[in-house]
């Protein structure tokens, strides 16, 4: 392999800048969503300019390679399919904006990693953690208050400790949520939701009155960010499922969406239902929940079909 010259590593640079702010322009996407792209995408410039190549001059042939020396990595079938994904966007990219003539990522094949429901949490097991919620002494309405919304709207965790105290003012039936790439959805509250936001109102503007220290947050906090953080919501559901007596390893804010979604699908709701609900952009990305509803399905003919019946 030959060194990278510090030429190619600068162009690699330019192309990626580039990219990055147009997906940031087009797409509104997230810092978080950004950061991943450049990972990936340096992580290929690297490649190519080890062995003596740049965007510029990157053939199909360098692209096969990169993805074969991913798999000698021992890199899962999913990393491998994503750093793909990047790479072509950004030849994509490079062509529409006339970079180069040609894009040598259009006709490459991939790993297909397989859709597989993450684990969740049944019914029983969340009506657990509520429990062990309400057992939190001074900290129990937050605590409710957060599980009971998680689970009533299947917000993703950066959408729940990020909402805006405003949201929930006059003790609303649907409040509004902004999504991924600015992408906003109107989601409704069960009654229990509703309630456990009546109560951590009176509580955190009692503090807060007391602080006199207004916060524009739901769930308002010292962190840099001004509200309670992600990982500090995981933290608790973590101590959350040793109180329950579940294992913590199974217990997440994101398998927390999954059930909100699982058990809607098992209780009658469509697929375009959950896709509002959940705020996906395309209903590909909900129809990994398919099989919940394949199961409800099969059941239906199983029990319900006229031929079903024993004689």
């Amino acid at each position: 392999m030959m060194e990278p010259s510090d030429a190619a590593l600068d162009l690699a640079r330019r192309w990626i800048d580039a990219f990055l702010d147009a997906i940031r322009a087009e797409r509104g996407a997230a810092d978080n969503t950004v950061l991943a792209y450049q990972r990936d995408l340096s992580a290929y410039a690297g490649h190519l300019a080890a062995n003596g190549a740049c965007f510029e001059t990157a053939t199909q042939a360098h692209i096969e390679d990169y993805l074969a020396e991913l798999k000698r990595g021992g890199l899962a079938p999913a990393t491998r399919a994503r750093r793909l994904s990047a790479l072509r966007q950004l030849h994509r990219f490079a062509f529409e904006e006339g970079f180069r003539q040609t894009d040598p990522a259009a006709t490459v094949e991939g790993p297909s990693p397989p859709k597989r429901l993450p684990g969740t949490l049944g019914v029983e097991e969340v009506d657990q953690l509520l429990t062990a919620a309400r057992a939190a002494g001074a900290d129990a309405p937050r605590r409710i208050c957060l599980m009971e919304m998680l689970y009533a709207t299947g917000m993703r965790v950066s959408e729940l400790v990020s909402l805006p105290v405003a949201a929930v003012r006059g003790d609303p039936r649907m409040i509004l949520i902004r999504g991924k790439g600015g992408r906003e959805r109107m989601v409704p509250l069960s009654e229990d939701a509703r309630d456990a936001v009546v109560e951590w109102l009176r509580v955190r503007d009692a503090e807060e009155k007391r602080a006199k220290n207004l916060s524009p947050f739901l769930f308002p906090s010292r962190s840099k960010a001004g509200h309670l953080t992600r990982e500090r919501f995981f933290q608790m559901l973590k101590d959350m499922a040793v109180k329950a007596q579940i294992d913590p390893a199974r217990v997440s804010p994101h398998k927390l969406r999954h059930a909100f979604a699982t058990h809607l699908l098992a209780g009658g709701a469509d697929l375009r239902s959950i896709q509002v609900l959940l705020g996906h952009a395309d209903i590909a990305a909900t129809e990994i929940y398919a099989h919940v509803l394949d199961e409800r399905l099969k059941d239906l003919v199983l029990t319900k079909h006229p031929l079903a019946a024993k004689e």
